[in-house]
């Protein structure tokens, strides 16, 4: 997996945070990604999970991947804010 995904909303399918929309903020290797919701996994503490427990959805935001692609810390505030704009209309 490559920095194009970074930013990309993904939908997890396993786990406690099972049916929940977060974004990959970063990426471990071809199996592995950091994922962020903003508020219970807050992005000082992303969590570590398998790409095949993820559904990848073609949603993402570019703000956001500009900001971690140069390195800067994105805040959990904008993670929050972008993923409640995307599910406003979707039933969770």
């Amino acid at each position: 997996m490559d920095n194009s995904n970074l930013s990309r909303v993904v939908l997890s399918k396993a786990g406690r945070d099972a049916k929940k929309y977060l974004i990959i903020v970063g990426i471990k290797n071809d199996d592995y990604v950091y994922i962020s919701d903003g508020r219970l996994r807050r992005t000082e503490s992303p969590k570590l999970k398998k790409i095949k427990h993820l559904e990848l959805t073609d949603m993402y935001s570019e703000e956001i991947k500009n900001i971690l692609i140069s390195g800067d810390k994105v805040s959990n505030i904008k993670i929050l804010k972008f993923l409640q704009s995307i599910t406003h209309n979707k039933e969770v």
